[in-house]
């Protein structure tokens, strides 16, 4: 039998590829979709599902809202997915047919792409990510932006055989966005509990470019090694200086 497994979703303004993402999941029996403000047709195409529920709610950070998705699940087990993430059918097949252990934690390569280009440079390769757990062992950190799960350290991480695309980013300007908002975002949730400057923020910017563009080999990608170095090096460039900035409010 197949394992009984519960997919979260977080969508806003996701049409591009939430009905592939979707399509690809039809063999589990529940997929909460949570979203918070589209404005585009990811509601409609999430409706058009018949294993998916659609809940509603604003925006309070990425990790409550991963939280809150959780809770809406009937399964004990849950795989966390992205709406700009494609599982293959092998991926899918090993999943459902895992023997589960509810102390240990599962972890899938995530092959991420840049315009439909596999980037295999700047920390984007051998990017395993922690996705399918026991929920009642298990659960996401309360952080506002690159939330995590708080997994026990007695517990095992397997790693499962096959990956999973991530449609990243099809344009410098989507790049851009992120970098805006993931910035803001982390400024705001560590205004007074961390120290920050103009210096700190360049000098993190500076070896940030380094290690992207010459040690993680940016530089053997083409253009697309540089702008994700560059992006790279600029966000962490201003969430210090968003930070410094807070705290001297």
């Amino acid at each position: 039998m197949s394992n009984k497994i519960s997919v979260t979703i977080l969508t806003k303004d996701s049409q591009k590829y939430i009905e592939e993402c979707l399509q690809a999941l039809v063999r589990f029996d529940e997929v909460i979709v949570l979203d918070n403000g589209s404005s585009d047709r990811t509601i409609e195409i999430a409706e058009s599902f018949k294993n998916v529920l659609v809940k509603r709610d604003k925006f309070i950070g990425f990790g409550p809202l991963k939280q809150l998705a959780v809770s809406y699940t009937s399964n004990d087990w849950v795989l966390s997915v992205d709406s700009d993430e494609i599982f293959s059918e092998d991926l899918v097949s090993e999943i459902l047919a895992l023997k589960l252990d509810k102390k240990a934690v599962y972890s899938i390569l995530r092959d991420n792409y840049y315009n439909k280009k596999l980037i295999q440079c700047c920390g984007w390769d051998n990017d395993f990510v922690e996705r399918l757990f026991n929920k009642k062992e298990v659960n996401f950190n309360d952080k506002q932006v690159h939330e995590s799960l708080v997994i026990p350290q007695d517990f095992t991480i397997v790693k499962l055989k096959n990956s999973f695309k991530h449609y990243t980013f099809d344009i410098a300007e989507e790049l851009l966005y992120k970098l805006n908002k993931y910035s803001t975002l982390y400024a705001e949730e560590n205004r007074g509990k961390k120290n920050s400057s103009a210096f700190i923020a360049f000098s993190k910017a500076t070896f940030a470019f380094f290690k992207n563009y010459i040690l993680q080999k940016g530089f053997l990608f083409g253009y697309e090694g540089l702008l994700i170095s560059i992006s790279n090096a600029n966000g962490v460039f201003y969430k210090y200086i968003k930070l410094y900035e807070e705290n001297k409010k």
